[in-house]
């Protein structure tokens, strides 16, 4: 009789067919080995990045953000920002900075259970990492949107400059100052993961769909 738990899990690999088919059976498990690695260095690395350039700062100015900071020359941005009415970047995605580092490890846990489902389940566990770095940049967008078009009319250039949306990505800029925008190493990191664990999901399926056929006949 299949248990629930049996059911979640998938069938067990008798070991002479692993040993037989280690390439089969292990290649899911070492795909998504490689994800927890690669969102395990990114937690340390930048995750996006921008530059902004104006006349009075010949070196420009920089800020790089991670999952739980800020760094870099982000008074000085803010104090720009202020003149045209937008709120301080640290205000931005402070519940997400709060949190960004334990969901990250929250992923990875949840990785490390996908490599013993042996079902469909498997891809549950798996998809919230895959969209994450898509969700990041929809985040970043959101509040970037966000604080353009909500300056402050009080604001001592506010005459000036009509709200506006900044670029997440690539290049912008308002007036005599231009922004470029870039992603950091890590979510590029967490990008590659992504595309790792799709592969991962693939062949996960090419080994354990056969024996989920195979125990749900014999159920």
């Amino acid at each position: 009789m299949t248990t629930i738990t049996d059911r979640f899990l998938g069938p067990r690999i008798n070991p002479a067919d692993a040993s037989s088919r280690s390439i089969r059976y292990g290649m899911p498990g070492f795909l998504l080995l490689a994800a927890r690695v690669l969102l395990l260095v990114s937690l340390f690395l930048p995750y996006w990045r921008m530059e902004l350039q104006a006349p009075q700062y010949p070196d420009g100015l920089h800020m790089t953000a991670y999952l739980n900071s800020l760094t870099g020359d982000v008074a000085e941005i803010d104090g720009l920002n202020h003149y045209i009415g937008m709120r301080s970047l640290y205000e931005a995605a402070e519940i997400e900075r709060t949190v960004g580092v334990f969901i990250l490890i929250a992923f990875v846990v949840m990785l490390e259970l996908a490599a013993f489902v042996h079902t469909r389940w498997a891809a549950l566990l798996v998809a919230p990492v895959v969209f994450f770095p898509v969700v990041f940049l929809v985040d970043l967008h959101l509040w970037m949107r966000h604080f353009g078009l909500n300056l402050d009319p009080n604001a001592p250039l506010s005459n000036a400059v009509k709200p506006f949306v900044p670029t997440a990505l690539g290049k912008g800029g308002i007036g005599q100052f231009i922004t470029i925008a870039t992603p950091g190493p890590g979510l590029m990191l967490a990008t590659v993961a992504s595309f790792v664990l799709v592969t991962a999901l693939y062949f996960h399926r090419r080994a354990y769909l056969p024996l989920v056929k195979q125990q749900n006949s014999a159920a």
